[in-house]
């Protein structure tokens, strides 16, 4: 007869052990089919990753990380991943509804997780700097990417980075060479097609800045169907000594949708890294962001905008850690929430004893536009050494009455008022975006995307 105490330990996993067994019958036959295309270095990283994962299993409310976001949804779904390319209908024209699509840029196209040539497009760039995806670089660049692949996303805690370490078969590979620009902007543009539920792909993207070179990369996730699939995504970059790069994440898939990904960079002495993650789509979305300071001098800008409605979950957690002296982060994250959708955000500035002359700022504001909105807001700072500059907040609130009485004293409807002030709100963190054409382009997707919501104009 158990103790009440052995019974509690051993349901957890049990429960893990349920949970992982679809997943480990679906890794034996994908390991089987995967060996032929993969350098053999690969293998114990990926069954690495399924062990992690079945371990893990998935993270419950009981995880303090998560205990603002129920993935019990995701659990629940078939598992179901998508091994081999089709095109699946997709074409050049259905392409170009999708946000950065018109921009010049170097673009890869990847559906349901898999590289598209015939839809891809690059220019002519210099010598050594590539721009192509993970499955074709591994065995052209094979050392190169076993110096770097899975070092960074660490699966230690995260159950779905474990899972994509397992089944990733495709995604990105950029590697820009010591003293290199790449002129243009690089558009990584994932694609959903899945109508099944379950149906999942788990991109896997390598990106590699080295010393003294610059690039602008924008990542997009969208979709062409309205299932509710999955998409389990993991993004690794190198930022070397004075290299500069700047990220911006779009996800803007399907409100059926489920949408988790993993994004850690690892930055150099005198490094500047910074990444924008916009999140408008998804019924549940979740932003893991880790970024590790690991050279004197390095400077980090992580800014996010989060846009939902209806029944929505938009998710962004955060550790930024410094571990040597003279590194600056600044964080700003501003929400706008409507209907009876959820916002999370959990940032943790992490101060090592040697990250003397920290300079750390944390901001989080929320616009709530319905009294059925939510957000749960957790800025948190954990600091070891005493030589430091730390700030953080966070404030909720909803449109101010003055503001709206000011513009219609002016002339302006109450409609475009109200519009005007919530394209302002989220103006100040797309206004952030240093590239340009990106920026000008969200800026326009926004406030359509305002106009054409019903909702805002009925709200006083």
């Amino acid at each position: 007869m158990h103790s009440n105490i052995d019974f509690m330990i051993q349901a957890p996993q049990a429960r893990q052990a349920t949970e992982a067994n679809p997943y480990l019958e679906s890794f034996e036959r994908f390991e089987k089919d995967a060996e032929a295309r993969t350098p053999s270095w690969v293998f114990p990283i990926r069954k690495a990753g399924i062990a992690r994962f079945a371990e893990l299993g998935f993270p419950t409310l009981q995880n303090e990380d998560w205990r603002f976001t129920n993935v019990a949804p995701v659990r629940k779904l078939p598992f179901r991943p998508v091994f081999e390319y089709s095109r699946d209908g997709v074409t050049q024209q259905s392409l170009n509804a999708f946000a950065f699509a018109g921009l010049k840029a170097h673009r890869l196209v990847f559906i349901n997780g898999h590289y598209s040539e015939e839809l891809s497009s690059t220019f002519p760039e210099r010598t050594g700097v590539r721009i192509t995806s993970l499955a074709r670089a591994l065995s052209t660049d094979s050392a190169l990417i076993e110096r770097h692949l899975a070092n960074y996303a660490s699966d230690e805690k995260n159950a779905f980075a474990a899972l994509n370490t397992a089944f990733f078969h495709d995604g990105a590979f950029l590697f820009v060479p010591i003293d290199t620009t790449v002129e243009q902007p690089i558009h990584l543009l994932f694609v959903s097609t899945g109508t099944e539920a379950g149906v999942t792909s788990h991109p896997r993207n390598l990106i590699i800045a080295d010393k003294g070179s610059r690039l602008t990369v924008l990542e997009t996730y969208a979709s062409l169907s309205q299932g509710p699939y999955f998409t389990n995504a993991v993004t690794e970059l190198v930022v070397g000594d004075g290299a500069v790069v700047e990220h911006c994440k779009f996800q803007d898939e399907s409100k059926d949708a489920f949408h988790i990904a993993t994004i850690h960079a690892h930055l150099g002495c005198r490094s500047n890294f910074t990444a924008h993650s916009m999140a408008m789509g998804a019924r549940l979305s979740r932003n893991d962001i880790r970024i590790a300071l690991k050279g004197e001098g390095a400077e980090c800008v992580l800014n996010g905008l989060y846009v939902t409605k209806g029944d929505q979950l938009a998710d962004h957690h955060m550790v930024v850690e410094h571990a040597k002296a003279h590194c600056n982060s600044h964080e700003y994250f501003n929400g706008i929430l409507d209907g009876r959708s959820r916002g999370v955000f959990h940032g943790r500035i992490l101060v090592r004893p040697e990250a003397q002359k920290t300079d750390a700022k944390q901001t989080n504001k929320n616009l709530l536009l319905t009294d059925g909105a939510s957000i749960d807001t957790k800025p948190q700072l954990e600091i070891y050494a005493d030589d430091v500059k730390c700030t953080h907040g966070a404030t909720i609130g909803q449109l101010n009455e003055e503001s709206i009485f000011y513009l219609r004293a002016r002339g302006i409807g109450l409609d475009t008022a109200r519009t005007i002030l919530i394209h302002a709100f989220a103006g100040e963190i797309i206004e952030r975006i240093k590239c340009k054409a990106a920026r000008e382009e969200l800026d326009n997707l926004i406030w359509d995307r305002l106009e054409q919501n019903p909702q805002i104009a009925q709200k006083h």
